[in-house]
């Protein structure tokens, strides 16, 4: 009786790790096509610019901080990109493996980058007059790079947008949240007309003019004019920002959650992108801090391992240009995607959460093991129930030894490949690792 007892139990453990993978796989599919398709990108180029790059300081932030607004806000009259090649910044992305792009069409300081019929604060009336989001569409297509556009929510420039600094307090009596929100309804309407773009990226959903509902009023807007539209959370204010913190989906207003400047809590269900800089500012900066190669394919790592997306921003010139180092280093992220894209692209993350050794991303009967600290003889990871490890090899098929345990098995790392550029190992299973229950 005893002994039957205990077999009773092993099954139904192993009957609900079956229905836990079976959710797990079903929640992963049951994305709509679009959001399948976004999530399957994995990595996208981020670009926030416009006329405050001829000071060097901060995007929207720098303005009454470091640039007094009336300075700020006439930038624009001397502001002419004339090295600006659409060409040139979406072929960086393409080489760099990036998927998909977005500008930042109006970002906080509310000044426009195509020449909208419902502001003379744009592009069209500075000496450049070109239409830079315009140009970056026709580019994109080009390409085959997914075109998005940022839009602020906020608008410290406006007069009827309450704010008028990053550090406002008090509302101002004379604005008009009404007539600021049918501003921004035309304008964004004005954008999917003109542009198609494939997703919007909102931003400045923090302040308190601007609530839930009018975030929810605005989603339901873009959607209802292109349904097709993938939208990011910042419409509204449940967004996690911070690892610690749990979203819940039903409050989000938005189809994917964005932290930002930290890779994201695994999230095997609600969609999520993180975005950082590849420096430290957003905007250009002159001699501003670059991240090395090994830690740009670290975030690129964990952000795969835990089924999210990377969104990695550039800060282009006054003259238009990305800086040669951004776009060598670029160019570096490309060269390893090249070789170990099927690491990334169109992986689910897991089974194994990320860590600071390693992130393992997985597709068909294959787990990909992303060796973040090269300096180091062996990998240790728990067994998978049911699961049996047929081979282990680098992406250029050189055998990797594996020792077992009851408990576990040991990966035993090339040593020729210590203390290099972070690598792949291949494992290759006896089943379809994507209906596999997560490992802690």
């Amino acid at each position: 009786m005893q002994n039957f007892s205990k077999f009773l139990l092993k099954r139904s453990l192993l009957l609900l790790m079956a229905c836990f993978a079976f959710a797990l796989a079903n929640a992963q599919t049951g994305l709509s096509s679009q959001m399948r398709e976004f999530m399957d990108m994995r990595f996208g180029m981020f670009i926030h610019w416009g006329p405050v790059s001829l000071r060097g300081t901060e995007i929207g932030w720098s303005r009454t901080r470091q640039v007094p607004a009336s300075d700020y806000d006439n930038l624009y009259k001397e502001f002419n990109p004339v090295l600006f090649s659409a060409d040139d910044w979406v072929k960086t992305a393409k080489d760099a493996g990036m998927k998909y792009l977005v500008i930042t069409a109006r970002h906080h300081d509310g000044f426009c980058l195509w020449p909208t019929k419902y502001t003379t604060y744009n592009i069209s009336n500075t000496p450049f007059k070109k239409d830079v989001v315009g140009a970056l569409q026709k580019a994109c297509k080009k390409y085959g790079i997914k075109f998005g556009i940022y839009y602020s929510d906020l608008d410290w420039w406006h007069k009827d947008y309450p704010m008028h600094s990053p550090d406002s307090k008090i509302p101002d009596p004379k604005s008009n949240m009404n007539t600021y929100i049918n501003y921004v309804k035309n304008q964004l309407k004005e954008l999917i007309e003109l542009y198609d773009p494939y997703l919007f990226w909102f931003d400045g959903q923090w302040e308190k003019p601007w609530t839930d509902s009018i975030g929810r009023e605005v989603y339901n807007y873009v959607k209802a004019l292109n349904p097709n539209l993938i939208v990011n959370n910042r419409l509204g204010k449940e967004m996690a920002g911070d690892i610690n913190k749990k979203i819940d989906p039903a409050k989000m207003i938005g189809d994917y959650d964005t932290p930002e400047q930290v890779v994201g809590r695994m999230n095997m269900t609600t969609p999520w992108e993180s975005c950082f800089t590849i420096c430290n500012q957003w905007a250009w900066k002159p001699n501003d801090k670059m991240k090395p190669l090994s830690e740009c394919l670290r975030i690129l790592s964990q952000t795969a391992g835990g089924n999210g997306n990377l969104l990695l921003n550039v800060g282009p010139m006054p003259d238009g240009r990305i800086e040669a180092r951004q776009s060598a280093r670029l160019k570096e992220v490309g060269d390893w995607l090249k070789t170990n894209g099927s690491a990334v692209y169109k992986t689910m993350g897991g089974p194994y959460p990320p860590n600071k050794s390693f992130s393992t991303t997985r597709k068909g009967n294959k787990i990909f093991v992303h060796i973040i600290n090269t300096d180091t003889a062996a990998i240790s990871l728990k067994n998978i129930p049911g699961v049996k490890i047929v081979k282990a090899y680098t992406m250029d098929g050189t055998p990797v030894k594996i020792n077992t345990s009851s408990t576990g098995f040991e990966l035993q790392l090339p040593p020729a490949l210590k203390d290099g550029i972070e690598y792949i190992i291949v494992l290759e299973t006896n089943q379809n690792t994507e209906q596999l229950a997560l490992i802690n």
